[in-house]
């Protein structure tokens, strides 16, 4: 069966209507009023081989908090919806990634339990319009509502860089997750549920 999900937000900060098909071709359209967001879910996209149709329009006249943390929060409930039960999947992986000087690590279980770990700080403090702090904010959003633990860590001597290997290093970790692994039968858990 496809594992896709279609997600709609609404709130008094953000509308957002989300699709997400895990086994997808790393097609992205992203319209978040944000540039610098936009091409990171492009690069999450490409590099997971996620198929991702997203749009916001948030309250970004405040700032961009609302925006990234809820298309965060639509992602991950995509995700959670994809999987279903998370039968035969892998469950666990582990990826870094560099971008030039940058060099940014992801390491996800798709357990059902919620956690989010980040090492690092970046060096500047916003790209474009996109606040850098925000981006752990985003990880962590995800994992949340995703039913992830998520541990990350980048380095690096420009934001920009060190921000997109994140996303890419995330992207990759949960490609490898959430693969079919043909060896296993239900779902990979001695407690018989993720």
């Amino acid at each position: 069966m496809p594992r896709t999900a279609t997600v709609t937000r609404e709130t008094a900060e953000t509308a957002i209507e989300l699709s997400l098909t895990i086994d997808g071709d790393g097609d992205a359209t992203a319209e978040t009023g944000i540039g610098f967001l936009d091409h990171m879910l492009d690069s999450f996209a490409k590099h997971g081989l996620f198929d991702l149709d997203v749009t916001c329009d948030g309250d970004l006249h405040i700032d961009d908090h609302h925006t990234i943390e809820d298309v965060a929060i639509a992602l991950g409930t995509a995700f959670d919806e994809a999987l279903g039960d998370r039968a035969g999947i892998q469950r666990f992986a582990d990826r870094k990634v560099p971008l030039d000087e940058a060099v940014a690590g992801a390491v996800v279980d798709i357990s059902g339990r919620p956690l989010f770990e980040f090492d690092g700080e970046f060096s500047q403090a916003t790209v474009g319009e996109f606040t850098s702090a925000m981006a752990p904010h985003f990880f962590r959003s995800l994992a949340t509502n995703a039913g992830l633990t998520l541990h990350t860590e980048a380095t690096g001597e420009n934001a920009h860089h060190e921000i997109e290997a994140l996303f890419k290093a995330v992207a990759r970790a949960l490609d490898d997750a959430t693969r079919p692994d043909e060896r296993r039968e239900g779902t990979p858990s001695t407690k018989g549920t993720l």
